[in-house]
């Protein structure tokens, strides 16, 4: 840019720092004023068990995994796909895999790696980070103001991104606490609720406490002709796992409800099952006849013992092992979920990311009322809003401030 304009960016989570990073590239001085007193706490979180950032498939099949996002988010996806991601993740020195599932990991497999090389980039394209700076709203003379250790701040901006997150996991930076500083200056923000979340079941204290912290592997999750293969684990509280988070943007308002799961999809038992039982007990059957690991048959059991009349002839098994129905009550909240559904309405929002309310200010990734599945879907989500609403930023600025590139 032939000026350099100032720039506030409020976040320091992926979303902010990639705004960050092509604003500072375009010649913007870059300022990031982040709450907390380290850097993107949720992305560090997130890749501790494998950073997956992105997938590799199809792009219009991988458009799918939004749901009823809006064209903003889908545009700014194809403007910054998984192909573009991955050669940001590999320029840091940062190589990539993609695993069987299609989902794609830096082969470190961790985020830490991957951070420590984009904050010296940031710091030597000149970014500036601020830590322990609580964003809380704007003075009377359109500044921004911040609550410090050292008491209050403001920073004259010429433009603003807005990169706060949602309310899952409060404890690592993002509370939701800016949703009612931009109701009251007309921003529409719907009410956050989990996603990608545990579902609730009430178990038996004696399956509770045998089987808490186990692994159901190899199974698949049903609900209203949706089968999702993978792998969950058995909490205090229910299930975790891929496809219990799939499953909770359906399931969230229409609780309780009954779900199935397969504990051996697409394997004809009736076999097996119709093999003489001779004195074994119906644990040790399943066990040594189907194969099924002592989790599983602790699940039948407990279901089993619900049912005043439980048959178990070899029909009925089949069908039972195949569709073994769990009533979810709930779901976990919005401190143990994922990510969040709700957040900025889009219809106040305009295609370059900007608050049709507060020219100048734009906004990004989670803030943002979209909601994705795990499978590297979130974190493409955030990066490439990310890019698109610094590019908002420099064509508003071209335009308003009489600057160009």
């Amino acid at each position: 840019m032939t000026a350099a304009a100032h720039i506030a960016i409020i976040g320091a989570g992926p979303a902010g720092l990639i705004s960050a990073e092509t604003l500072a590239r375009a010649g913007c001085a870059v300022t990031v004023f982040e709450r907390m007193p380290s850097p993107a706490r949720k992305f560090l979180m997130a890749g501790r068990g494998g950073l997956n950032l992105t997938h590799s498939e199809p792009l219009d099949t991988l458009l799918e995994r939004y749901g009823k996002a809006p064209a903003a988010l889908r545009d700014a996806i194809r403007a910054y796909p998984p192909q573009t991601l991955i050669a940001w993740c590999e320029d840091l020195g940062q190589p990539v895999f993609t695993g069987s599932s299609g989902r794609v990991f830096p082969k470190s497999f961790k985020a830490s790696p991957l951070l420590r090389a984009w904050l010296r980039r940031l710091d030597e394209l000149g970014v500036q980070i601020k830590l322990r700076h609580d964003w809380t709203g704007w003075d009377d003379q359109g500044r921004l103001t911040f609550k410090t250790t050292d008491g209050t701040e403001s920073f004259a901006a010429d433009a603003t991104i807005l990169a706060l997150g949602g309310a899952s996991w409060p404890k690592l930076g993002s509370d939701g606490g800016w949703a009612g500083l931009l109701r009251e200056r007309g921003i529409a923000v719907s009410p956050f609720q989990p996603a990608n979340c545990g579902l609730h079941i009430d178990w038996s204290p004696v399956f509770r406490e045998r089987f808490a912290g186990q692994p159901l592997k190899s199974i698949a999750l049903c609900h209203e002709g949706r089968s999702i293969p993978g792998e969950l684990m058995i909490t205090t509280t229910g299930l975790e796992g891929t496809p219990a988070y799939t499953l909770t943007a359906t399931l969230r308002d229409r609780l309780p409800a009954t779900i199935h799961l397969d504990l051996r999809p697409g394997v004809n038992l009736r076999a097996k099952l119709s093999a003489p039982r001779k004195r074994q007990s119906l644990s040790t059957f399943l066990s040594k006849s189907v194969g099924l690991a002592a989790p599983a048959v602790g699940l039948v059991q407990e279901i089993a013992h619900r049912v005043e009349a439980f048959d178990d002839s070899p029909a009925a098994l089949d069908a039972l092992l195949h569709a073994l129905p769990l009533s979810v009550t709930g779901t976990a909240g919005l401190e143990r979920a994922i990510s969040t559904a709700g957040g900025i309405d889009f219809s106040g929002v305009n295609s370059h990311f900007m608050l049709s309310a507060l020219p100048g200010v734009f906004t990004t990734g989670e803030m943002l009322d979209w909601e994705a599945p795990t499978g590297g879907y979130l974190l493409q989500g955030c990066f490439s809003s990310g890019v698109a609403a610094a590019r908002g930023l420099l064509d508003w600025l071209t335009s308003q401030k009489g600057l160009t590139s």
